[in-house]
């Protein structure tokens, strides 16, 4: 069975959210401040129009002055190329998933399927070296058809056959995207199909003639985060004000979004909806009965699939009431759940030690398979459900690297494997979860020469005492004399961790020509589990950046390098990460480079998706929660006469989760105070930057053309 993700947003930026504990009766809850208040006197509100045409003036004068310093740059032209030639090798391996109609499906792009193709293969082919596709879909074909600016966000096929499919298509990378029914057996869309219009919306099959879909059905009837919070079920042949309300979460709320659990075989076995109360508390309904039933989980906890008669919960709180902790993999036999859904009990499948955490959880047939890191390293583990409660194995998966779980097949025990390092290129394996049996099946080129480059695993002591490892890949003969170009990549937040894996492009416009890489693994992310994540929220968010600065000055103690030689990237909440550091220690960094990047704190849950991010930095419309953001909030701690260093910040216009006013805002207040800036922004591209890959390929080289200029040079 195909991993059953309750994620609100499909990308990674992976920021999500949770409801509010209960408040302490015998404190009065504080008086909001209205929003319309908070900022009001900003003089760069107009930013926040995101096609208004003065702030895309402004942004596209902006880029011609930064494009016209970094592409002008003797060096550009040569790290472009070789970023292109990277991202469109014919070479790569393709990933695939596994598809009930016996193929192998991908998606692919490269210089002459610049939006891509999706396509087919069997096992057998794909085996090969050279194997033979057919292709579903063409997206440049349709878009060029349509006159339209598609990009592909993927497709959700009803099993067991998965011929009929809801294609997600996003005008320019959006979250935001239109639903249309297609036919993989004629390869065309669906005459009189289900049609979804553009909106940020969550949509499942429940049967060949019935989506249960979460959207905007009338004007403004969405949360306060902009998400869908009304779930219907639509037949085919109805329009959308004939679709029947099935659950109703609240305004407050993040989303709403239904989800089935189906067995091996397709068949539907549970019909819920998920209400995320917030992006990191949620409450799950059964949707069977006469009304919904919530089911007795913790507020902090996830449904990761269903195998064998056993619903997989991921708990990710303390649960005293029923013995288990955070971070423990549990089971419900579900017939038992759905029978009485307050009296049923769990079964605990795995607790994972205080250096472990559970990163992916995958089922086959009859198997569930875990994913596991283990002091940032992966391992993966088979779990078979009997009479007396679950028994482990372990797949026998190459040591000290990155575990990916991917595709598994229903029909049988097989899913595909990935592993990977910082050094070493992507395999592919093909499991056997029943024999513990694995075939190596591909294996990605190097795209640079790692001879030259070690990887060493470090701790450093952050302000608290807490020990927060990094990994650096450094060349072998680099001398300990703080003179090695620096960069140091971290995200700390929304529990994602930050695990081993290889960047052909990183290596070839970075470690190929000398410099070291470092990624930090600080609190707030995931690498350690719920906890690891929980001690960075909220009152404690100081902490994320402590320890982030806690290996800078590691790495500065080890005379690995220096201020003058260590620049820092990140995106997104690593974004924000990348605008603290700017603030707080800018003593600290030659070079930073803010991707799509949240900024305005006190503003952020007014633009974009932020208001669905209250969970992870707390309300600024509370003062006490405002008074612990306005600390490190780096719009407004940007300051006058500070020895910041050159910054370079990026963002994209069609980005619908975090506003791109926060990047323009940021390099406008810069400019205002003296502040060399560089700024550029994609027109296209979304929340992940890049809506091809000429333009990941752009972006990638003038980043590295700015970092060459700030830390080699």
């Amino acid at each position: 069975m195909k991993r059953l993700v309750l994620a609100l947003l499909a990308s990674t930026s992976f920021m999500t959210l949770t409801p509010a504990i209960a408040a302490d009766s015998a404190k009065p809850a504080e008086a909001r401040t209205p929003l319309s208040e908070l900022g009001k006197d900003d003089p760069y509100l107009w930013m926040e129009e995101i096609e208004g045409t003065r702030a895309l003036d402004w942004a596209k004068a902006q880029n011609a002055r930064s494009l016209g310093v970094l592409q002008g740059d003797a060096r550009y032209a040569d790290l472009q190329a070789n970023a292109l030639a990277i991202l469109n090798a014919k070479d790569r391996v393709p990933g695939v998933s596994f598809a009930g109609d016996g193929s192998l499906r991908n998606f692919w792009q490269d210089a002459d399927h610049v939006r891509g193709l999706w396509r087919k293969t069997t096992l057998d082919s794909y085996r090969t070296a050279e194997p033979v596709w057919e292709t579903i879909l063409d997206i440049d074909a349709l878009t060029k058809a349509e006159n339209a600016n598609w990009v592909f966000k993927g497709a959700s096929c009803i099993p067991p056959e998965e011929t009929r499919c809801l294609v997600a298509l996003s005008n320019g990378g959006k979250d935001a995207v239109t639903v249309r029914e297609f036919d993989t057996t004629t390869k065309s869309f669906v005459p009189g199909g289900f049609v979804l219009p553009e909106g940020k919306q969550n949509y499942t099959w429940l049967d060949k003639d019935t989506l249960l879909v979460a959207r905007e059905w009338a004007p403004g009837e969405l949360t306060d985060s902009g998400y869908a919070y009304v779930l219907k079920t639509l037949k085919r042949g109805q329009t959308l004000d004939q679709a029947v309300e099935l659950f109703r979460g609240q305004k407050t709320d993040v989303s709403v979004s239904p989800f089935v659990l189906r067995d091996a075989d397709g068949k539907v076995v549970a019909v819920l909806a998920h209400r995320g109360v917030t992006f990191f508390e949620s409450e799950v309904y059964l949707l069977e009965g006469a009304k919904p039933v919530k089911l007795d989980l913790p507020l902090k906890s996830s449904i990761q699939g269903y195998v064998d008669g056993q619903m997989i919960v991921l708990v990710e709180q303390d649960w005293p009431a029923k013995g288990f902790k955070t971070g423990d993999l549990i089971s419900f036999d579900l017939a038992k759940l759905k029978a009485a859904p307050h009296k049923a009990t769990a079964t605990l499948v795995l607790r994972p030690t205080a250096r472990q955490s559970v990163e992916q959880v995958q089922t086959t047939r009859t198997k569930l398979v875990v994913g596991m890191l283990d002091n940032v390293k992966g391992a993966a583990k088979v779990f078979t459900h009997g009479p007396s409660g679950w028994t482990v194995q372990s797949l026998d998966l190459p040591a000290n690297s990155a575990i990916g779980l991917g595709s598994s097949d229903d029909k049988s025990e097989r899913l595909f494997v990935t592993v990977t390092g910082y050094l070493t290129p992507t395999t592919y394996w093909l499991a056997d979860a029943g024999a513990l049996k694995l075939e190596q099946v591909k294996a990605s080129p190097a795209r640079f020469d790692a001879s030259t480059h070690v990887v060493e695993q470090f701790e450093a002591t952050s302000s608290d005492g807490v020990k927060i490892p990094y990994f650096v890949v450094r060349p072998k003969g680099v001398k300990y004399d703080g003179q090695a170009p620096t960069l140091l990549y971290a995200y700390g937040g929304f529990q994602v961790p930050m695990t081993p894996g290889y960047s052909g492009v990183m290596g070839k416009l970075w470690l190929e020509r000398g410099g070291t890489y470092v990624v930090a693994n600080i609190r707030g992310g995931g690498e350690f589990g719920p906890a690891w994540h929980e001690a960075g929220l909220k009152a404690n968010r100081q902490k994320v950046y402590d320890d982030f600065f806690a290996v800078s000055q590691d790495l500065i103690a080890r005379k690995i390098t220096s201020p003058r030689r260590l620049g820092i990237m990140g995106g997104s909440n690593g974004g924000l990460l990348m605008g603290v550091a700017l603030t707080q220690r800018p003593e600290l960094y030659n070079a930073v480079v803010v991707q799509v990047p949240l900024f305005d704190m006190i503003r952020y849950s007014q633009i974009g998706a932020g208001a669905s991010w209250v969970g992870e930095y707390g309300d600024p419309a509370i003062p006490s929660e405002r008074a612990v953001i306005a600390k490190y909030d780096p719009y407004s701690n940007l300051k006058p006469g500070k020895k910041y260093p050159e910054v370079f910040i990026e963002t994209s216009t069609k980005d619908d989760r975090v506003h791109p006013a926060h990047a323009r805002k940021a390099a406008a207040r810069m400019m205002e105070l003296g502040y060399p800036v560089l700024y550029y922004e994609n027109i296209d591209g979304g929340h992940a930057g890049a809506a091809n890959l000429a333009e990941t390929a752009r972006r990638q080289a003038l980043e590295y053309t700015y970092l060459t200029r700030r830390l080699m040079d």
